[in-house]
């Protein structure tokens, strides 16, 4: 057998294989994927909100977490280094909330502000909420109940775009519920690999127990999740509980966005790159899972790449060589197609990544969250949007190794 067929079944099998694996954890949990249990007490809580040049946003955040049906404790706003008007905003408000407070300090990142942030703060547990994030009034009150189980760490929510007039906009509104629904699947086998900052809420004591979030890290929130599972902490997501947040309307900034992240990610993975097929669900799902997922998108856009670059070479012989020989360029025997197990194959992935991305999206559907209303966007998002992400993978790939890593957006 051939080199490449050999590589494309392989390639084949494990993406059809997490495909089933994911839509297997839904069918048998598709009941309670919006459930979310109710405190058996009263937990204060203290909501942390790191912010660096945020004055545009910063007060409707403010408002929103203030409107919340559950009583918070305190709402901190940790000003990074801001040079516009972040901190007279937060002021103003604090004159009308006495909750409201506000922490300012020499731009160290976000990491570091919260931490910070976690050593003001009075509650036992504690929110992250980006400064731009809008979460609903119920959006506390169904977190908190998570920990009731004493050994609890962390709890994210549904994270949603706020944006979407552009047309990356309507692209994320797919691709944020679709996220957020793998994430909660991925909890039922305890292996919840990241509690986003955007709105995620933690238990105070197991946080400062392990040293807070890392500042070296450009995504602290995955390799705090990573360190929560290595010391065998639970984490879950409350898909009843929803946050807006304002994503990048350009291309540029989504793509720094996600080289961000895959940077972050590259990161983590090599922090921890010792307890491969070692230490719970950490070793034996999660890295593994993050380290597949990344050789799969590289593969898939090198066989990719090699396929079109064949059959351009290919295409251009054959029509010169045609032209010299003065042999006809099609024959009748071009136009009979005889499918092979590699089409049969590729048919199926594609369907079944079709269906997975159907199953994630009706289900929020079901919820009112997200709706279809343009078939093309869809189409768009499942052909052309998850394509580039392999080509985000290997800039990313490339920058790391050269060390080229700055912050880019959150």
């Amino acid at each position: 057998m051939k080199f490449l067929p050999v590589i494309y079944l392989m390639y084949m099998f494990v993406s059809l294989y997490f495909t089933s694996f994911f839509l297997i954890l839904y069918f048998k949990n598709k009941n309670r994927l919006f459930y979310y249990p109710h405190p058996n007490r009263k937990y204060s809580v203290s909501v942390l909100i790191p912010a660096k040049n945020e004055q545009d946003t910063i007060g409707k955040t403010i408002e929103c977490i203030l409107a919340s049906d559950y009583p918070l404790k305190e709402v901190i706003i940790i000003n990074d280094g801001s040079t516009d008007r972040t901190a007279e905003v937060v002021k103003a408000i604090m004159r009308k909330n006495k909750i409201v407070k506000l922490l300012t300090k020499p731009n160290s990142g976000k990491a570091d502000s919260v931490n910070q942030g976690i050593k003001m703060s009075k509650g036992e547990l504690f929110v992250v909420l980006d400064a731009d994030g809008y979460p609903q009034p119920d959006a506390i009150s169904k977190m908190v109940g998570f920990f009731n189980d004493k050994n609890m760490a962390a709890v994210t929510s549904l994270i949603l775009p706020k944006n979407r007039e552009s047309f990356i906009g309507k692209l994320q509104s797919f691709e944020y519920p679709i996220i957020a629904w793998t994430r909660k699947l991925l909890g039922y086998v305890d292996s919840i690999y990241v509690t986003p900052g955007a709105l995620s809420m933690y238990n105070k004591e197991i946080i400062v127990n392990l040293g807070g979030f890392d500042k070296t890290n450009m995504t602290e929130d995955i390799e705090l999740t990573w360190r929560l599972a290595y010391y065998g902490y639970k984490r879950d997501v409350s898909l009843s509980a929803r946050d807006y947040t304002v994503v990048p309307e350009t291309l540029g900034k989504w793509w720094k966005q996600r080289t961000r992240w895959n940077l972050g990610g590259l990161q983590t993975i090599m922090k921890y790159k010792q307890f491969f097929f070692r230490r719970g669900m950490l070793g034996f799902f999660i890295i593994p899972f993050f380290i597949t997922s990344l050789f799969l998108g590289l593969l898939g856009i090198g066989i990719f790449t090699y396929l079109s670059a064949r059959r351009i070479i290919f295409t251009y012989l054959i029509t010169d060589y045609s032209f010299i020989a003065n042999t006809p360029l099609l024959t009748i025997n071009e136009f009979y197609i005889t499918p092979s197990v590699l089409n049969i194959f590729g048919v199926a992935l594609f369907l079944m990544g079709l269906f997975f991305t159907y199953f994630g999206i009706l289900s929020v559907r079901e919820k009112g969250i997200i709706k279809i209303q343009n078939l093309f966007n869809l189409l768009f998002y499942l052909i052309v949007y998850l394509t580039v992400y392999p080509l985000i993978m290997i800039s990313s790939v490339y920058k790391y190794v050269k060390r080229d890593i700055g912050w880019g957006t959150k």
